[in-house]
């Protein structure tokens, strides 16, 4: 949990880092340090749930395998 954590907080500082110096804003570097990974957790969820179905076909044999 530990490792997660950190990982977390350099997410949201790295975010925040890079849109304040293009920005020069704290909001918007604030916002973004939220959003972004927010939004990227969702993508995440929506791609695990797109690669299981890809994954259920290919034991079905209705795709071929990877090369």
């Amino acid at each position: 949990m530990l490792k997660t954590t950190t990982f977390a907080i350099m997410h949201f500082s790295i975010a925040f880092a890079l849109a304040y110096l293009i920005t020069g804003s704290l909001v918007i570097g604030g916002l973004l340090a939220v959003l972004e990974p927010l939004v990227n957790t969702l993508g995440y969820a929506v791609h695990e749930r797109v690669w299981k179905r890809i994954e259920q076909r290919r034991e079905a044999g209705q795709l071929p395998m990877a090369a």
